[in-house]
């Protein structure tokens, strides 16, 4: 069983955009959904989680598995699987050139990369799109390609940064159904503004709002606490944030 602990993490962007505030929460195993508007601050909690970013000097401190990732550095890096917001991909590099290059990062050799990048693309159905430069993708095939990427060398904690944007519904179901697959035995965090994507599948909800957690729970005790209209997820964002 692993565990990734966040204690107090803090992030402010010049003097008066607190991105993040006194962040706290605890994850095992399981899938977790991270929920907010844009601008919430889920981005940014993924990118300090991940080391693309770094907190305020004394803005808290992560620990994975009881010793912090500062101090385990690349060997907190190697259980580590990301797909970040952005697409910025390479153009004129193959999907198949693109994940072979993810694979040598992640220190795979020939032999394994070849055999998960084969299985990958099939579960993520980008197996004809292979051999295609990535510039000709649609935003759809540029998702699908960061899954694969994140998915390479089996890692233990999985961050998924709005994973389907730009899909259409069949490969949405398709991912959903991967991810519940893989949460089984590792620790998977969405971050999404998509009620539906998650909440089928996940082992607990975060609410974020302006930096800070301001709920998380099982799915069946945050819909209690809706107030008005059916006792639903959407509904419950709604009286959290006024918006789907």
């Amino acid at each position: 069983m692993n565990k990734l602990e966040l204690h107090k993490i803090n992030k402010h962007y010049g003097k008066k955009k607190h991105a993040l505030c006194d962040f706290s929460f605890t994850f095992t195993n399981g899938i977790y959904g991270l929920l907010g508007p844009n601008g919430a601050g889920k981005s940014t909690l993924m990118n300090i989680i991940t080391d693309n970013l770094l907190p305020d000097k004394d803005g808290g401190k992560i620990l994975w598995n009881c010793t912090e990732t500062k101090v385990l550095k690349d060997k907190f890096r190697s259980q580590l699987g990301f797909m970040p917001q952005q697409q910025n991909l390479y153009d004129n590099m193959t999907a198949h050139t693109f994940l072979n290059y993810i694979a040598s990062l992640k220190c795979l050799d020939k032999n394994t990369a070849k055999k998960e990048i084969l299985k990958i693309v099939e579960r993520v159905e980008l197996t004809d799109s292979l051999d295609k430069k990535m510039g000709g993708f649609s935003g759809g095939m540029k998702q699908r390609t960061l899954i694969a990427a994140a998915l390479l060398g089996n890692p233990e904690l999985i961050i998924l940064d709005e994973p389907t944007a730009g899909l259409d519904p069949k490969q949405r179901v398709i991912i959903r159904n991967m991810v519940s697959d893989l949460g089984k035995e590792k620790i998977i965090i969405i971050s999404t503004h998509i009620v539906s994507d998650i909440e089928t599948i996940a082992k607990e909800i975060l609410f974020i709002k302006e930096g800070c957690l301001i709920d998380s729970g099982e799915i069946t005790d945050l819909t209690d606490k809706v107030e008005i209209g059916e006792k639903t997820l959407e509904n419950l964002y709604m009286q959290y944030y006024g918006e789907i």
